[in-house]
């Protein structure tokens, strides 16, 4: 199975509240939009979102500029199942990130657990300078993942693990670290996840 099949499998055969990453209220991405004054009509990308509740509540929130990019086209059928009339607000990309070509820039670029599926080198190369063309001069790149105190795999797959440092031998060329944490992820399975959070801007 390749990596489309298996995310088109994940968003066909489970319920949102059957997979690790369910939040009905992403607090940690909100807390990020709020403490940085987002303006709301900032162009925001959500990489990997699926059908997370993160653009339900930017949508609440009043922003009118969102942007979904997912692998899977039954993530992006389901999200725009619940969001209804409101579907209508958002640009929805079905796209692998590695193969993202946008043609306009953004001003925050979201991606809360998938970065960390890319584990070589070349990939993760590709990543970064997707995301360093993609933003605006002094635009935000806002990145959760595993740490190195969570989780060696995700949804049944090999993941890597990120620290501070790390993170910033990726990114630091193009990007300014503003800030870092690490948080605990309570899962629907009572289980608990170690992320790591890092905001950087672009230089």
């Amino acid at each position: 199975m390749n990596k489309k099949e298996h995310w088109e499998n994940v968003f066909a055969n489970k319920q949102e509240t059957e997979v690790s990453w369910y939040q009905q209220r992403p607090e940690t991405s909100l807390d990020f939009f709020e403490e940085h004054s987002i303006p709301k009509d900032a162009k925001i990308i959500d990489i990997g979102g699926g059908d997370s509740y993160l653009i339900d509540n930017l949508l609440e929130m009043g922003y009118t500029n969102l942007y979904l990019l997912d692998i899977s086209e039954n993530a992006i059928h389901r999200i725009k199942k619940r969001l209804g009339e409101k579907a209508s607000q958002v640009t929805f990309i079905v796209s692998d990130i590695l193969d993202f070509k946008p043609e306009i820039k953004f001003d925050v670029w979201h991606d809360r657990a998938s970065f960390h599926f890319l584990t070589s080198p070349e990939d993760i190369a590709t990543y970064s300078d997707i995301v360093t063309h993609a933003l605006n001069d002094k635009g935000y790149l806002f990145l959760g993942t595993f740490s190195e105190n969570g989780p060696l795999k995700c949804s049944g797959l090999e993941i890597a693990q990120y620290s501070e440092a790390k993170f910033k031998s990726v990114f630091a060329n193009d990007f300014d670290l503003q800030m870092s944490f690490t948080q605990d992820h309570q899962t629907p399975f009572n289980t608990v996840q170690n992320f790591i959070f890092c905001t950087f801007q672009k230089k």
